[in-house]
């Protein structure tokens, strides 16, 4: 009985942890079958997430082949100088100095929709405001005291809070809100294919496995029948 409330008692963080923000998410209604919104997703990525997080796990040249981009076109257009289409999506920032910078070095992102859901990562990106309290004089409704900057401000603008704690509309960024939240699914689209580049591929296999064992369900109640039918 010790053994097992030690246990139950060494998951509680874990639950607290898993159960994620306490306000309620967004919808990013995600399309992985939308090659364009995965190609502007990366894109996005790119140019304002991958100076400080990876993608460990996914490479070039399978990002361009799901993608529909051809290797050359893919060396010219979305790969650094230097890298090969082999290689994994990794940045250049060493841990030890980003977790000087920022308090702890930002994680890599390759199972992030996975482990928050593309809700979570949709809303979060969407829920900064001005904090002058923090170090990078932003703050974060979804994630309170984040050590990460708005990164996307010049294109969002700066929300503030009001005396209800609500986002006011962004100001002073180059999108309109419309825009900006179209920015953010498509980012968000692609960081939920890099979770799980074949989840369309295992999904179609899933329908065909249940039709396989239906008809198989068929088949095995029609022999039964025979074979139980001289019993009867």
């Amino acid at each position: 009985m010790r053994k097992l409330i030690v246990t139950i008692l060494a998951c509680v963080p874990f639950l607290a942890f898993a159960a994620g923000p306490t306000m309620p998410l967004d919808k990013a209604n995600n399309d992985l079958s939308d090659k364009e919104s995965l190609k502007r997703g990366f894109e996005a990525y790119l140019q304002n997430c991958l100076g400080c997080h990876s993608l460990q796990y996914q490479r070039y040249n399978r990002t361009f082949r799901d993608l529909g981009i051809s290797d050359e076109e893919g060396k010219e257009k979305y790969m650094p100088t230097g890298k090969n289409v082999g290689d994994h999506i990794q940045n250049a920032m060493p841990k030890k100095d980003a977790a000087a910078w920022f308090g702890t070095a930002p994680p890599d992102l390759t199972l992030i929709a996975r482990l928050k859901s593309p809700d979570y990562i949709y809303t979060y990106m969407r829920s900064f405001y001005q904090d002058p309290e923090r170090p990078f004089g932003v703050n974060n409704k979804v994630f309170k005291d984040v050590g990460m900057p708005h990164v996307l401000q010049g294109l969002q603008g700066l929300q503030t809070i009001d005396e209800h704690g609500e986002l006011t509309p962004a100001t002073g960024g180059q999108m309109s809100p419309e825009e900006y939240d179209e920015y953010i699914r498509d980012l968000t689209n692609f960081l939920e294919y890099v979770g799980e580049p074949n989840k369309l591929e295992r999904e179609q296999m899933g329908y065909y496995v249940i039709g396989f064992l239906l008809i198989l369900l068929v088949f095995s109640y029609l022999l039964k029948k025979e074979y139980w039918r001289d019993v009867h």
